[in-house]
């Protein structure tokens, strides 16, 4: 590989590069660590199969060997997506040395499965790292899988990587933030080589990000409770860019392909969590889904041009609960109001005062859940309350005004400027060449799905079962 270049990833359909995550750097860095201690092999580069089923082929920036240890690091690249994590290294030094203690109860017993050594990256792999010490030496606290062939793994971060401090995160309170997927990857890649060289014992896999702690302070993980450094995350290995105008331009593109296929109902999810939700636990074609990312919004308005009528979105909570609130674009950037709907909701249906407050300092929406569910029935009064004022929200936003809509900025009759959203009132000349798009009289029926991981379905709008029950039916013909 040429230095500096990035391994090949295929674009994306509207020609975007894709980027690989965090998660897939510290995969790939640790498995080139466990090749240079293990079978002494000073690797160029190595492949890595990602949970989206891309093949990596991975340039190894850094590599040194100690007696016991070994350390590798692998550069970010965030494609074409506007990340400011883009370009830092993610390192990971395994060793045969804890350097300290650890605790005998982070000893788990959980095994990894027998498909860890068929060459193929198990998504369904436990991790049994979810059960932590709760020592007051937090620099003790591990990840830990056990493959049941005498090989214990030991994972924990270093400097620059950031520690969870507060509850509703997917990773537990006093751990490292390395999220479930990166941690089985990086498991699964370790215990291979380790496996391969016939090692029997344990092995410590520590993750560093040099500077993380200084990046970390520009970013949400200082609100969301974790402190210290950054995550690593990634629940596919793979960045999707997120390029406002092109990703826009992708959205639409795939909704007009839709309606050129005549899909009676059009899937929409948010990103890689709604079409896990879409394909696990509601059993419906994923690959007919569109990602309209944060775009609600403009993806409804886009469905509505194509002419489709019926669409069923399906996101989760920490999302789409703001669209009780109005919001249409669910970016944390743009705007957020997950405490202030919840709180106003609950309260609206028997939360007291300090439970409205409660939820106002809660940091994830499962937190949130938490609170109300103090009380028996409120979590799910609150949510059929939320899935009523949604449903109102997106009628709102499909059934446009009757009449004629011009484009932004076009000049109408003496000194008159129409904007987009603004309605043609009657007696207005429209001059020759302006854009004129006819609106949608109400024919429009969106029905939506809110989940979470660890509740599972929480609400959905009055015909949202009509309609999965509808592409499952289309689905078994096709």
């Amino acid at each position: 590989m040429i230095p500096g270049a990035q391994p090949f990833i295929p674009r994306t359909e509207g020609g975007l590069r894709r980027g690989f995550t965090t998660g897939s750097c510290a995969a790939a860095a640790s498995k080139a660590a466990a090749q240079l201690l293990f079978e002494d092999l000073c690797a160029e580069k190595v492949s890595l199969l990602t949970p989206k089923g891309i093949c990596l082929e991975m340039e190894i920036e850094s590599r040194e060997k100690k007696e016991g240890r070994a350390s590798c690091s692998v550069k970010k690249y965030a494609g074409d997506d506007p990340d400011i994590t883009d370009g830092i290294r993610i390192c990971s030094t395994v060793s045969l040395d804890a350097g300290k203690s650890l605790p005998g109860a982070l000893c788990a017993d959980k095994l990894l499965p027998d498909a860890l050594c068929d060459g193929k990256l198990s998504l369904g792999a436990s991790c049994a790292g979810d059960v932590f010490a709760a020592s007051a030496h937090h620099d003790h606290n591990c990840y830990v899988e056990k493959t049941g062939d005498g090989l214990t793994l030991y994972l924990r971060g270093g400097e620059g990587i950031g520690r969870v401090t507060r509850a509703g995160l997917s990773c537990p309170v006093g751990m490292w933030a390395i999220n479930p997927v990166p941690r089985r990857m990086i498991f699964a890649e370790v215990a291979r080589v380790a496996g391969k060289a016939g090692f029997k014992g344990s092995v410590w896999i520590t993750l560093e990000i040099p500077g993380g702690r200084e990046i970390a302070r520009k970013t949400f993980n200082p609100r969301l409770g974790i402190e210290g450094g950054l995550s690593v995350l990634g629940s596919s290995g793979i960045v999707e860019p997120m390029s406002e105008p092109a990703l826009l331009e992708t959205i639409r593109l795939e909704i007009g392909q839709k309606a050129l296929e005549k899909e009676e109902c059009l899937l929409m999810v948010p990103g890689n969590y709604g079409e896990r939700f879409l394909e696990e636990k509601l059993l419906l074609p994923v690959e007919k889904a569109v990602k309209c990312s944060n775009y609600i919004g403009k993806a409804l308005d886009m469905a509505v041009d194509a002419g489709i009528e019926k669409i069923l979105l399906v996101g989760h909570a920490g999302k789409l609960i703001k669209l009780a609130a109005g919001v249409m674009n669910t970016h944390s950037k743009a705007a957020d109001g997950r405490m202030e709907c919840l709180a106003a909701y609950g309260a609206a249906c028997g939360a007291s005062r300090e439970m409205a407050r409660q939820i106002l300092d809660c940091v994830t929406v499962d937190e949130a859940l938490g609170v109300l569910e103090q009380k028996e029935g409120l979590r799910e009064e609150t949510m059929v309350l939320a899935m009523q004022r949604i449903s109102a929200v997106l009628r709102k936003r499909t059934e446009l005004r009757q009449g004629m809509e011009v484009s932004q900025g076009i000049e109408v009759g003496q000194g008159m400027e129409i904007r987009h959203g603004m309605e043609l009132r009657q007696g207005i000349e429209v001059r020759q060449g302006m854009e004129v798009k006819q609106k949608a009289e109400g024919r429009v029926r969106v029905e939506v799905i809110l989940f979470t991981d660890e509740r599972g379905i929480l609400g959905m709008t009055d015909g949202a079962e009509e309609l999965v029950g509808m592409v499952s039916e289309n689905d078994k013909k096709d």
